[in-house]
C-alpha cells in the first residue's frame, strides 16, 4: 500500500468519524457500494477523483483535506465548521449579536498583539 493511499484512507476515516457517520451512510450518500467504500477507507483501493469529490462534498471539505499528513496543526476543525452552520440558522438579531462579540474578541486580540509588539520594539 502506498503512502498516498494510506493518507487518503486515514483522512477519509477520520473525517467520517468526526461527522459521526457510518460507512453505510457514506456509501449511500455518495452512491457507491458499501464494500467498495470500505476498501477505500481501509486503503485497499485508490478512489477515483469523482468519488473523492463526492466524499469531500458530503464531508464539506476540499479535496486537499484527503492529502494532508497527520500533522495536528493541519487538521480540519469540523466542530468549528458545524458551529458556523448553526450561526447561519440563528435569528438575525442573535446572529448579529454573536458576530459583534466575535468582532470585539478579534479587535481585543489585535490590540493586545500591537501593544506587545510596541513594547518589545
Amino acid at each position: 500500500m502506498s503512502n498516498t493511499i494510506d493518507t487518503i484512507a486515514n483522512n477519509i476515516k477520520r473525517l467520517r468519524t468526526l461527522k459521526k457517520l457510518s460507512q453505510k451512510e457514506v456509501s449511500l450518500s455518495v452512491s457507491i457500494p458499501q464494500g467498495q467504500y470500505s476498501r477505500i477507507e481501509n486503503g485497499k483501493v485508490m478512489p477515483t477523483i469523482p468519488t473523492l469529490e463526492k466524499i469531500a462534498s458530503l464531508f464539506e471539505v476540499s479535496l486537499v483535506e484527503f492529502f494532508k499528513s497527520d500533522n495536528a496543526e493541519e487538521a480540519v476543525n469540523l466542530p468549528l465548521l458545524e458551529k458556523i452552520k448553526v450561526i447561519d440558522t440563528l435569528e438575525e438579531d442573535e446572529r448579529n449579536a454573536l458576530l459583534k462579540m466575535i468582532d470585539m474578541a478579534i479587535s481585543k486580540k489585535k490590540l493586545k498583539d500591537n501593544l506587545t509588539n510596541l513594547i518589545s520594539s
